[in-house]
């Protein structure tokens, strides 16, 4: 019996010895700062690589911050005090043409078409977008992409957005909808799901998807500086395997699931609000499939910068653009 024990005892000391052996092994989690542009449903799959573990299963601790604006996600990261910016991809296409040593690279899309809706003041199921002619408009910050596919929209519906209208840009981008729910403009641009959230409440209604005129355009992406991605190659690969992961996550789920999965992340929005926002952007191909930057939509970008008369010389897209990651993403 004796025998019996010590043996028992033995077992079980062995079995704590191996517990704590993995314990002893196992690798914390790798810090990262991410700074978003704004925090919108639109980046879905971003969310839902955060709240199913997709970033911690590459050994990221993704702390995620609001920049409230790509020229200001944009300082962050030039400033070192951000490591990863997410914004519109025109922000390192600025940086890379003003000839600063240390760019910024662009290494996994997220988004392909504008995510953001024209809002109006009163319902408007036959909009056409000759209505806006003479009207007072909020459309975003002047040289951002969401403002310029606005602009792009607009040129694709026969008018001219410096003369048959007022954009009126001399609101920052973060109180475009407080502005509009406090009576300044006749239609204003949000993204959701504020605009729905916003129709819900009866304070201004959904006529229309800027991304279904503007068309497909690289909209969002991650991007950093060049000496960060050299430095970091294996923290910037694992990232983007988890961006590619939320992203086949959304595509092969419903908007309901889309939406209980993030609800976390929205927490005063509320789910069937949530799953409205996700299916409207399901339904205009909005998200990206996979994590890599065509070519041809980055100089379809510049074309439309270039219309807007933002952009007096092209960038290069094997500069601007590094799809070393994404496409090693996609091979598993």
């Amino acid at each position: 019996m004796r025998n019996k024990v010590i043996a028992l005892a033995l077992a079980a000391a062995l079995a704590l010895g191996v517990l704590a052996g993995c314990a002893k092994t196992e690798q914390p989690l790798e810090k990262v700062t991410v700074c978003e542009v704004t925090h919108s449903i639109f980046y879905a799959p971003q969310y839902v690589a955060m709240a199913l573990g997709f970033f911690e299963e590459e050994g990221l601790d993704v702390e995620l911050s609001n920049g409230g604006g790509a020229d200001k996600v944009m300082s962050a990261v030039l400033s070192g005090s951000i490591d990863i910016g997410f914004a519109g991809p025109e922000a390192s296409i600025y940086v890379y043409n003003e000839g600063k040593e240390d760019y910024t690279q662009v290494f996994a899309q997220m988004t392909k078409r504008d995510g953001s809706f024209l809002v109006a003041r009163e319902p408007d199921e036959d909009f056409t977008w000759d209505k806006l002619k003479g009207a007072h408009i909020l459309p975003g910050r002047k040289g951002g992409v969401p403002y310029m596919a606005f602009e792009y929209a607009i040129r694709q519906n026969g008018m001219d957005p410096a003369t048959d209208m007022t954009l009126d840009t001399s609101v920052q981008f973060d109180n475009m909808t407080g502005a509009f729910l406090g009576g300044t403009g006749d239609y204003v641009t949000m993204f959701e799901p504020t605009a729905s959230a916003v129709q819900a409440e009866g304070k201004g209604y959904i006529v229309a998807a800027v991304g279904d005129e503007a068309g497909e355009i690289p909209y969002t992406a991650y991007f950093a500086k060049k000496s960060y991605i050299e430095d970091n190659a294996e923290l910037i690969q694992r990232f983007t395997n988890a961006v590619y992961k939320g992203q086949q996550w959304v595509q092969e789920h419903s908007a309901r699931e889309v939406a209980e999965v993030v609800q976390d992340s929205f927490a005063d929005t509320d789910l069937e609000l949530l799953e409205s926002a996700v299916q409207s952007y399901q339904d205009i191909g909005a998200y990206s499939t996979d994590p890599v930057m065509t070519e041809e939509s980055f100089n379809l970008l510049q074309t439309v910068m270039t219309e807007a008369g933002e952009l007096t010389q092209t960038a290069p897209w094997a500069e601007v653009v590094n799809n070393t990651f994404a496409e090693k993403a996609m091979e598993g």
